[in-house]
């Protein structure tokens, strides 16, 4: 009996030690598939450990600056914080130093000026129980500097402020349309994404690249000592800057402002380029709107986005295509008032009564839309109009820097519609195209690409990566048809009773067209009939004698359906820059006023300057008193007048500073900077007040701060 229990206990010891050898050989395997897999159950071992043991921390990339071409900051980023309060009270570990809220009903007292909340909403906020810490809704965030030190100057326990970065636009609604906006995608500490103009177009260039540091991390999160990092640098997003000029930018928006007080319209926009390089000087359109409060009515951007029909603005490019054609005669004759299509369609003139029988250089001056017919008629056909057009630029994208550019519609077939077309009706056109067409007759028959960037520098190294300059397209203009299409402009401005005779400033030297165009009834066929249901236009150069600006507005449905609103305002606009460019005062007419085109006077003798000077009845400044001419302002080829003042630098090395006040700011800036100092502009327009004073000696790395007033008179 003893013999056989103890053969079962051998036998179940023996099941005992087979289990566990099998349980052991289990764990070893299972040992060493955790040490060979890479997963295990679905989950990346890997990646579980390093982040149970790894901390990595973003380093975020600063958003670049946006710029004028005279360097004012259009945008930027800035601190912005978000107030909170601390309720609970173990964190006050030492009652003489106090770390949470004690008193919330002065501390909702005194914070409710500063974030504008009544008291008891601030103690809403600050009863709240069961929790560490409090915010105070939309009151208590995007909070500026000024606010953040008002609430520390309170000297209240238990407030705090979290920093983050938003998207800061100085001059409000200026250039709105083409800087656009950018704001923080999900809160104010997530990354700041460009959604409109400029801010959009080159969000990528502008926000850069996040870097990171990954390191290994204790168990209350802290790096280890000694262990290794890994760092990527955050790449800085670049500066941008624009061809707009600040001062020209302004002029525009404040003839915009002028003309609101004065008139009623849908929309009015102008543009501004630069005659001889293409780039855009200023561009606006009212409505406007704040990027920092992004009151927007339409996200449309006049400028690229919106194409209309452009009206009699474009008899311009239909005579410059018979021209180009060989099949224009400005003296031949035709009868004006009403043209009847060959399917009985009747056509007429703005004044459908006409002016008898008139040559075609007058009918431009009349802006006759039966002359343009019998040219067309005549002359041309539908493939010659069409080719001329869109080798000038309608039809397709300018490619300027800005999103969401249309190309406009150019299709006309039949007889109507090619007439129509012919004076600007029934096809669709975007002021950027307006002006780049116009570029050939400022240039010598040579059609320019227009741009909006000046360069895009690294705001580390400040190396400039992309720079933008006069971009020749191709010659779509001969001499001849230049001269005669000014000599039509000239006549059309400043000719008497004609249509553009409301543009007229003192001097003449103000040319261009004007525009009349009917809005599409978009609920039916045909036109709106009303009054004021038409867009008018105006496309112009100044100074005929040497163009510097092309300028183009249009402006929907006008008071009374008047050219008003646009003359006043392009009269002002153009007085001002005049002013601006140091041209003459074109208000006085009683005195008869000299251009001169300046000489290279670098390295010639001084007296030998004065001279030429003097014999060509030029003012002059010399500065200095060495006997030879270093440099000059303005620079050689630009045109002065008597009216005008050219500064001559000398080789004496002791050098003061000049009186600049009264100069406009690109004068002075200019003068300035060949002295040898460093110029900083405060505001817009000309000089009221300089920081250091006229007659001082000029030392190495001296700056100087000019004041500049903003208020000009057209008067």
């Amino acid at each position: 009996m003893k013999s056989k229990r103890k053969k079962n206990n051998i036998k179940y010891s023996r099941v005992i030690i087979l289990i566990s050898l099998l349980l052991f050989c289990l764990m070893i395997f299972r040992v060493i598939k955790l040490a060979t897999s890479k997963e295990i159950d679905g989950i990346n071992l890997k990646e579980l450990a390093s982040k149970r043991t790894t901390r990595t921390d973003t380093v975020s990339a600063k958003r670049g600056s946006i710029y004028s071409s005279d360097g004012d900051i259009l945008a930027q980023n800035v601190s912005s914080y978000k107030l909170i309060a601390y309720l609970d009270e173990k964190r006050t570990t030492n009652k003489k130093n106090p770390q949470h809220i004690v008193n919330k009903e002065e501390t909702a007292e005194k914070l409710s000026p500063i974030l504008e909340m009544e008291k008891d909403e601030i103690l809403k906020y600050l009863n709240k129980e069961n929790v560490y810490q409090t915010e105070f809704g939309s009151k208590g965030k995007g909070l500026n500097e000024l606010t953040k030190k008002k609430i520390e100057d309170l000297n209240l326990p238990g407030l705090d402020f979290i920093e983050s970065f938003k998207r800061y636009y100085p001059k409000g609604q200026f250039s709105s349309y083409t800087i656009g906006y950018a704001k923080n995608e999900n809160d104010e500490n997530s990354t700041i994404k460009g959604e409109m103009g400029i801010e959009k177009q080159y969000d990528k260039i502008l926000k850069g690249e996040d870097g990171y540091t990954t390191y290994q991390k204790d168990l209350k999160g802290y790096k280890i000592a000694n262990t290794p990092v890994m760092k990527k640098d955050a790449v800085q997003g670049k500066d941008i800057y624009l061809t707009i000029d600040s001062n020209i930018q302004f002029f525009v928006e404040q003839a915009l402002n002028n003309s609101d007080k004065d008139f009623d319209w849908e929309w009015f926009h102008i543009t501004i380029l630069d005659a001889k390089s293409g780039a855009v000087l200023a561009t606006a359109t009212s409505p406007s709107f704040d990027p920092n409060k992004r009151n927007i009515s339409s996200y449309l951007d006049m400028l690229v986005a919106s194409p209309y029909e452009p009206g009699s603005t474009m008899k311009t490019f239909t005579y410059m295509a018979a021209m180009e054609n060989g099949v224009y005669n400005g003296s031949d004759t035709y009868k004006s008032g009403i043209y009847v299509t060959s399917d009985g369609t009747e056509i007429g003139d703005w004044d459908r009564g006409g002016w008898g029988t008139i040559s075609y250089d007058k009918g431009y001056a009349m802006s006759s839309n039966v002359g343009v017919i019998n040219i067309i008629n005549k002359n041309m056909s539908s493939v010659m109009l069409r080719q001329y057009f869109k080798k000038i630029g309608f039809g397709k994208k300018t490619g300027i820097e800005l999103p969401n550019e249309l190309r406009g519609n150019l299709e006309f077939k039949y007889e109507t519609e090619v007439y129509n077309a012919g004076f600007g009706q029934g096809i669709t056109t975007t002021p950027i195209q307006n002006v780049k067409a116009m570029t050939p007759l400022t240039n010598d028959g040579m059609l320019l690409e227009p741009f909006i960037i000046s360069k895009i520098v690294n705001s580390e190294t400040k190396e400039v990566d992309l720079e933008n300059k006069r971009e020749e397209i191709e010659r779509v203009a001969s001499t001849n048809t230049v001269t005669k299409m000014i000599q039509l402009m000239d006549d059309c401005v400043n000719g008497i009773g004609n249509t553009g005779s409301g543009y007229r400033i003192p001097g003449g030297e103000l040319v261009g067209k004007t525009g009349t165009a009917q809005i599409a009834n978009e609920k039916g066929g045909g036109y709106l009939s009303g009054k004021e249901d038409i867009i008018s236009s105006f496309s112009g150069i100044y100074p005929k004698s040497d163009p510097q600006i092309i300028i183009y507005a249009s402006v929907k449905k006008p008071t009374a359906g008047s050219q008003k609103p646009i003359s006043n305002a392009v009269k002002e606009i153009v007085t001002n820059i005049s002013k601006y460019y140091g041209n003459s005062d074109s208000s006085n007419t009683s005195i008869e006023i000299s251009n001169y085109k300046l000489p290279n006077l670098i390295n010639k003798k001084t007296e030998t300057v004065k001279q030429i000077l003097e014999n060509n009845n030029i003012k002059y400044s010399i500065i200095g008193n060495g006997e030879k001419i270093i440099k000059q302002s303005p620079n050689k080829n630009n045109i002065v007048t008597s009216n005008d003042t050219v500064y001559i630098i000398t080789n004496d090395s002791n050098k003061a500073v000049v009186d600049v006040t009264n100069l406009s700011s690109k004068v002075a800036k200019d003068l300035l900077q060949k002295l040898g100092l460093k110029v900083n502009l405060d505001g817009v327009g000309y000089v009221t007040e300089q920081s250091v004073a006229a007659g001082t000696n000029i030392t190495e790395n001296m700056e100087i701060t000019l004041k500049l007033s903003p208020k000009y008179s057209t008067e």
